[in-house]
């Protein structure tokens, strides 16, 4: 190597490092600048009771009424009398922005009414009221009021649904389990099939194994609204003795009444 070269190279030699230090103090100072201009929806939402903006909506529609009981009750029916309750009982409690939800109209359209409701009306909380069935590969005949009807008893039981598409997921799930605890104290079990392979396409992953949350991301109603969403299935009517426990006031107003304890549980929290 040459001299000139020799004395190029012993430059470089020495700035180098100057240099690469130089990066790095640069780029941990960006680092340091990102991670203080993260914005604030990372840190807890607060939840006041009388401002929380609560949508509380009755699954399916009158022309889309969903589920069939298994004495041919249809599940609309059985979730607007609870969606009802809980709208009565979250307002008793202090809840007085809360709101009930009643749509019309076909299946998929009606679900995309309700987001718009939800997101048009700056929700906080969105709560779908369903009651549960099984898939048809499960149900057997029998026959009630003269007529051939469908039921399975193989399965009981409440669960409740988030989606991690949806926006405030974290929340969501807080929910749930707010509410799902308080099912439990109530002394009710939440329904354990969707794990197991003969639910088929409703086989869900168990997020909270000890009060019931599943994930569900391909509902509309709950991957699109921008407000925390959670769907309770308050328990099966295809099953013939807990159709009948669904229909009783003392049951009804049970799951109400652990619907407001598990919200208001999530407020103190915030």
């Amino acid at each position: 190597m040459s001299k000139p070269w020799r004395a190029i190279a012993s430059v470089a030699a020495l700035l180098i490092p100057f240099l690469l230090s130089s990066v790095d103090h640069s780029q941990a100072a960006r680092t340091r600048k990102a991670a203080k201009a993260k914005p604030r929806a990372s840190a807890p939402e607060t939840c006041e009771p009388r401002k929380f903006r609560i949508v509380v909506d009755v699954g399916h529609t009158p022309d889309s009424y969903g589920a069939l009981s298994a004495r041919n009750d249809p599940e609309f029916g059985f979730n607007f009398r609870l969606a009802r309750l809980v709208a009565a009982k979250l307002k008793s409690e202090g809840f007085a922005a809360t709101r009930l939800l009643v749509t019309d109209g076909k299946a998929r359209p009606s679900l995309f009414k309700r987001v718009g409701a939800a997101n048009d009306g700056r929700a906080d909380l969105f709560l779908s009221i369903h009651h549960d069935s099984v898939p048809d590969k499960l149900l057997e005949t029998w026959e009630f009021d003269g007529s051939k009807s469908y039921f399975s008893d193989r399965f009981s039981g409440h669960s409740l649904f988030v989606s991690e598409r949806n926006p405030r997921f974290a929340t969501s799930l807080a929910l749930a389990r707010s509410i799902g605890g308080q099912l439990k104290e109530q002394g009710l079990h939440y329904a354990s099939q969707y794990t197991l392979p003969v639910m088929g396409r409703y086989r869900r992953q168990l997020l909270d194994k000890d009060v019931g949350v599943y994930r569900y991301d391909g509902l509309i109603v709950l991957s699109r609204t921008r407000s925390a969403a959670v769907l309770l299935e308050a328990g099966s009517i295809i099953n013939r003795d807990e159709e009948m426990t669904m229909n009783s006031t003392e049951r009804q107003e049970m799951i109400a009444g652990a619907v407001a304890a598990g919200v208001g549980e999530f407020c103190k929290m915030r």
